[in-house]
């Protein structure tokens, strides 16, 4: 095994109320293998967490629905049910045992979505942008296969408080399912983003126009989830300048900048910032350094986590300058169940394979080797070569 040399990502960390022994996350990861039907954390999401849990990590859980309402893909798990509580919690159970901390991400994907994932109802959004659907690719998974989004409607403005009463509700049944904390997912063009940026909020109420009454949504769900969880369990994730699913705004360092000074009072355990260079799931800026992280390190003054098309040495890179604290990793972590492991000891990494991301059984999911079976393959696999040779 190669010798690890002395490095800041593999340096101890507290985050909120959380003490970790090493700064590689598990970031995010929409896979689609839950059970159906009822969205529920079944015995392969059990063995696909578990492999990737290390102790002192933290893993960030794939986008999990609040309400049927805020469904948009199809095998994507769920927090709005019992059975899908009593899923998760054996789950959490499990990332625990190895003793690793787990928070669960909250939901809701506003107009990205299809009458098919929620029970026939109209897609919601903070305003109707017709070219969103008639534009659009398939882009929703769906019990049909991938399918374009169902046309939305504006959500009135007395319906918005049910809306943050739904995501109050999914952060109680995170508690209740053992995890260490919730993240709010307010990037990728899903509602609350969809509230913040002005290509896609129209509206002319207070929860439209400026810059604080746009971000007034987000702050009221943070709000929510803090009134649950107190702010040193309860984490946020932006995506500055992100344009995926049709995302745009006619100033976002202003934006985020605004956001990020306000999330200040909530003393959250950290900030999740997705780099612009990413678009999706698609590194689509090669070479384009960290600019979004660096930018809001000047304004927020918690944790932060930078997320987005990072390797193990420009993760070194960014943990040692100071403008992240820990690093986020998707498709790798995807691939190799033990990637701290492979990082820390400079050790091959696995390839991923984008064919089977979306895909619904053990392939591409909890078949990854881990480092010791491939080298052990390797050695057994030496040994028969030598027998041959011999006789």
């Amino acid at each position: 095994m190669t010798k690890t040399m002395e490095s800041k990502l593999f340096s101890p960390i507290n985050i909120g109320a959380m003490s970790l022994k090493h700064r590689v996350v598990m970031g995010p990861l929409t896979r689609s293998r839950s059970e159906q039907p009822g969205d529920i954390p079944g015995k392969l999401m059990l063995e696909y967490y578990s492999q990737r849990a290390s102790e002192g990590g933290l893993i960030i859980s794939e986008a999990t629905s609040i309400s049927i309402a805020g469904r948009g893909w199809f095998g994507a798990p769920g927090l709005y049910s019992d059975e899908q509580v009593a899923g998760w919690k054996r789950l959490v159970d499990a990332v625990h045992a190895k003793g690793a901390r787990m928070f669960s991400q909250l939901w809701h994907v506003g107009r990205s979505s299809h009458v098919s994932m929620t029970n026939g109802a109209t897609p919601v959004a903070p305003s109707v942008v017709p070219e969103y659907w008639v534009n659009s690719t398939p882009s929703i998974s769906t019990p049909s296969g991938w399918l374009k989004p169902s046309s939305h409607r504006a959500l009135d403005i007395s319906e918005i408080r049910g809306i943050v009463e739904d995501y109050r509700r999914a952060a109680e049944r995170a508690k209740a399912a053992g995890f260490d904390g919730v993240e709010l997912h307010a990037a990728n063009g899903y509602l609350p983003d969809e509230f913040l940026q002005d290509g896609s909020n129209k509206r002319t109420d207070a929860y439209g126009g400026s810059i604080q009454n746009r971000s007034r949504f987000l702050l009221e769900v943070v709000e929510a989830l803090t009134s649950v969880w107190g702010g040193d369990r309860v984490a946020v994730r932006i995506g500055p300048g992100g344009t995926w699913n049709s995302m745009s705004d006619s100033n976002p360092a202003a934006l985020f900048d605004y956001v990020a000074e306000q999330l200040n009072r909530f003393g959250l355990a950290y900030l999740h910032i997705i780099e612009p260079r990413v678009k999706g799931n698609v590194l689509i800026s090669e070479g384009q350094e960290p600019v979004a992280t660096e930018r809001l390190r000047e304004t927020f003054k918690g944790k932060i986590i930078a997320a987005g098309g990072f390797e193990p040495d420009t993760a070194e890179a960014i943990v040692e300058k100071g403008d992240a604290d820990l690093v986020a990793f998707g498709r790798h972590f995807l691939a190799n169940p033990d990637l701290p492991k492979r990082i820390k000891f400079g050790l091959p990494l696995n390839d991923y394979d984008r064919k089977t991301f979306y895909t619904f059984d053990f392939h591409g999911y909890t078949d990854y080797p881990f480092y010791d079976q491939q080298r052990d393959g390797l050695s057994i696999l030496s040994a028969a070569a030598r027998f041959c040779v011999l006789f």
